[in-house]
């Protein structure tokens, strides 16, 4: 295969969710590495690149706009955040998806935000 895999850092403070968001991203044929919570993601996103970071509703706004912040200024990854339907979607992302959604759903956002950078 001449292209690997897209890599995902996938962000929950909520390990059941982090490990089903990664068992469907790795399933959909995605390299994800999962990160629990705002320190973690940080140390992840200094540690390497990732074509996409997809960070959870569970993450609370503010430690979700310090990602934002964090990931924009060290590296040029899109961005999917997923929000609570009482939410508006995070401003500035390269996709937003609604909690109550399926995960067709979510794969879709992920893939459209992906194919925006080409």
């Amino acid at each position: 295969m001449a292209n690997s895999a897209p890599s995902i850092l996938c962000i929950s403070y909520e390990p059941a969710l982090g490990q089903t968001r990664q068992w469907l991203l790795e399933k959909a044929g995605f390299s994800v590495t999962s990160a629990l919570g705002l320190t973690e993601a940080v140390s992840q996103c200094r540690k390497a690149a990732f074509d996409l970071v997809l960070i959870g509703h569970s993450i609370p706004k503010g430690d979700r706009m310090a990602l934002v912040i964090e990931i924009r200024k060290r590296k040029k990854s899109r961005i999917v955040s997923i929000h609570l339907h009482t939410e508006d979607p995070l401003p500035g992302m390269d996709g937003s998806v609604d909690a109550a959604d399926g995960p067709e759903t979510l794969l879709a956002a992920v893939r459209a935000a992906l194919a925006e950078e080409d």
